[in-house]
């Protein structure tokens, strides 16, 4: 299961890393390169609540196999077709698989990680952070190898080779019964507070990630800095939030870190991070904006994942981690987005504007933390997930 979400974040960022220089050996407009770029996360945000009430319905780990498969088929379609306009094709289908598997994954790792979901969640995310992190790297190194197709022989070898783990290796998990739902039930449920506030915290601390990683090299090219040091604050940024993802689950684990907690000063360490970026120039503060900015990414994640595994109905895990995922993956696009649009006249001043959005947010995380004194860490409920947490 952690090996599925290292796939789809390698995958993306491996493929998105070289669309560039793709497009451009080919003459294609900014256009083009924006809609490539879009496919992948396009497919998820429609795909994934799709996915996820199916895996509800019949299971987590044939969804899970099914996705994987049908990522390996989208790479090797590429390699078959012999024509670059397939990488369309590829793109929206690698993007559809992984709306399968990706929710299909967090569905399994809260039913059946019997360390506690935190540790577990924790675990995925570094996993997921390992792909990012390696995905621009091993995907520019083996383009310059021997172009396109040795990518994408790759990534389908990947998502073939995974499958078969999970096939192996993955418990089955038989689908739970569930109670009748309606249209009404589902809204209701949705705008509720449980799942509102880790989503958004999930979304606060993928914009937060997206923008660094998108404009923290903007940042040190007009400081002066060369490639070598701007990557490495990239780096930095990404080993940061893998690496202490682990310990944040196993400290909500041990019932010394609530969740609420944890997601209010993750928000507010993001904030800090972006606020440095915008206002602290040269290496020191490309260093320390990149340090917060995973340090926020490394406390919200495996919180917010869990929290929302507390929370969800009996049955309905699929649909809510699912759901939760368009919130993460609307944080992806739209922190950037932002920074972006107000970054055509300042970039500071886009910067900025992220980090006040999100400690806004932090803000109304605590208030609503002073305001619930029950708030409380580690498991503290039963359900389909074993051991469970409450996020109040």
């Amino acid at each position: 299961m952690y090996a599925a979400g290292f796939t789809t974040a390698f995958g993306a960022h491996a493929v998105a890393a070289n669309l560039g220089v793709y497009t451009g050996t080919r003459h294609g407009s900014l256009l083009t390169l924006g809609i490539l770029l879009a496919l992948y996360d396009g497919a998820e945000v429609i795909l994934k609540p799709v996915f996820g009430e199916l895996a509800d319905r019949i299971g987590g780990k044939p969804v899970l196999i099914g996705g994987l498969l049908a990522f390996a088929a989208a790479s090797g379609g590429f390699l078959l077709a012999g024509n670059p306009a397939a990488l369309f094709a590829a793109r929206l289908g690698q993007g559809a698989a992984a709306a399968a598997f990706s929710p299909a994954a967090s569905m399994l790792i809260a039913r059946l990680a019997p360390q506690g979901p935190g540790r577990a969640f924790g675990r995925y995310g570094a996993w997921k952070g390992l792909g990012y992190t390696l995905g621009p790297l091993l995907g520019s190194a083996l383009v310059t190898l021997h172009g396109y197709g040795l990518l994408f022989a790759v990534l389908a070898a990947l998502g073939l080779a995974v499958a078969g783990w999970a096939m192996l290796a993955v418990p089955a998990a038989p689908p739970l019964p569930r109670h009748r739902q309606t249209i009404a039930d589902l809204t209701r449920r949705l705008s509720a507070p449980a799942f509102l506030g880790p989503t958004a915290a999930l979304a606060g601390a993928t914009a937060a990630l997206s923008a660094g990683v998108g404009f923290l090299p903007v940042l040190g090219h007009n400081a002066g800095l060369g490639p070598l040091a701007t990557g490495a604050a990239v780096s930095l940024l990404a080993a940061t939030a893998a690496l202490i993802q682990p310990q944040t689950g196993h400290a909500h684990d041990s019932g010394r870190l609530a969740a609420r907690t944890g997601l209010g000063a993750g928000l507010a360490v993001s904030a800090a991070g972006l606020a440095l970026a915008a206002f602290l120039p040269g290496l020191s503060g490309l260093l320390s904006a990149a340090t917060l900015i995973g340090l926020g990414t490394a406390l919200i994640t495996p919180l917010g994942f869990a929290a929302l595994a507390a929370t969800a109905p009996e049955g309905r895990l699929g649909q809510t981690m699912g759901a939760a995922e368009v919130g993460r993956e609307l944080g992806d696009a739209g922190g950037p987005l932002l920074v972006g649009v107000i970054a055509a006249t300042t970039l500071t001043g886009g910067l900025a504007a992220l980090a006040a959005m999100l400690a806004l947010g932090a803000g109304i995380t605590a208030r609503g933390h002073r305001g619930r004194p029950q708030d409380t860490a580690g498991p503290t409920a039963q359900g389909h997930c074993g051991n469970r947490t409450s996020y109040r």
